[in-house]
């Protein structure tokens, strides 16, 4: 991938869009070619196949998804799926038949089984059943998987899937309705502290454990990938660690020098007991994460404060 290739992120407004196509820009690559949704909606399959005729990326990073945490994918299931699938479905066609040098998918590590062993290696994709809070979404990745499989097979298209782990940083969505446990616990402590609360309750147990990464890693490991590796099969990024549901809750209330108590509402579905990847694949070609949790965290926070709790 030379520094004057031209390359499509789609979803560049997103979390991790957003940061890939600052990594880019780090590391010289400035040819980034991207559309405000109201200019291309990748749903619409005439206009994404007159986009990639038109401006002929050699490089697409497929960020572009509907996501969301427990609550919106348990409320919105059929656009969970459907959103999901018609996106990547009509960038991986368009993609191949545009002439695309490399496509990097971006799937989740929901797409693996609840009761997969731990560490969940890559091979446990479709060894068992998926956690029904969030399959729809984790059913429409599998798909993007496996069509980036099958246009590699019939078509040639050098297309790599990475699955992440629960990503998070500056420029999350930090609404309860939609958001992931992290900015959400974060914007309950950020309530409870204005409100002066002495509790902050919590959905489930506290006990279930989650693997984060902060999205500049996510976004440096992308680019590392997108020159190192160029297989077929997907693989795992995360820090290969995790914390409880309780432990993190703690992480963000010391961040935010809040001293109440934490409570569990254990009549909340916990989600899968345990998300932890097996890194190993990622580790072996030589790229590890740079910014421990703690350190992650406190600048989410700092971030938050200044831009979202500052607007009220």
């Amino acid at each position: 991938m030379e520094k004057n290739s031209r390359i499509f992120v789609a979803g560049h407004r997103g979390l991790v869009g957003s940061a890939i196509c600052r990594r880019l820009r780090q590391e010289g690559f400035d040819n980034l070619v991207s559309r405000e949704l109201q200019e291309l909606d990748l749903r619409d399959q005439a206009s994404t196949r007159r986009f990639f005729a038109e401006e002929k990326p050699e490089y697409v990073v497929l960020a572009a998804a509907k996501v969301g945490g427990i609550l919106a994918n348990t409320t919105y299931p059929a656009d969970f799926i459907y959103d999901n699938l018609v996106i990547e479905t009509n960038v991986i066609d368009a993609a191949a038949r545009a002439g695309v040098r490399k496509l990097l998918f971006l799937g989740s590590s929901c797409i693996y089984p609840k009761l997969a062993p731990q560490p969940m290696r890559e091979e446990a994709l479709l060894t068992g059943p998926l956690e029904p809070t969030n399959e729809w979404y984790a059913i429409a990745k599998i798909a993007g998987i496996k069509l980036a499989q099958a246009y590699r097979a019939q078509h040639g298209l050098n297309a790599i899937s990475l699955m992440p782990t629960n990503l998070y940083g500056p420029g999350d969505n930090f609404d309860l309705a939609s958001s992931h446990v992290l900015p959400a616990l974060i914007r309950k402590t950020h309530e409870a502290l204005r409100a002066g609360a002495p509790e902050i309750t919590v959905w489930g147990s506290g006990t279930p454990r989650r693997e984060f990464l902060h999205v500049d890693d996510l976004a440096d490991a992308a680019v590392f990938l997108m020159l190192a590796y160029d297989s077929g099969e997907i693989i795992n990024v995360g820090t290969g660690i995790d914390v409880t549901i309780r432990e993190l809750a703690e992480m963000i209330g010391h961040a935010a020098g809040y001293t109440g108590s934490i409570a569990f509402d254990s009549s909340k579905p916990d989600g899968t007991p345990r998300k932890l990847l097996d890194v190993s694949r990622l580790t072996a070609l030589g790229w590890k994460p740079k910014i421990a949790l703690a350190d992650g965290i406190a600048e989410t926070w700092r971030w938050y404060i200044e831009n979202v709790a500052a607007r009220g």
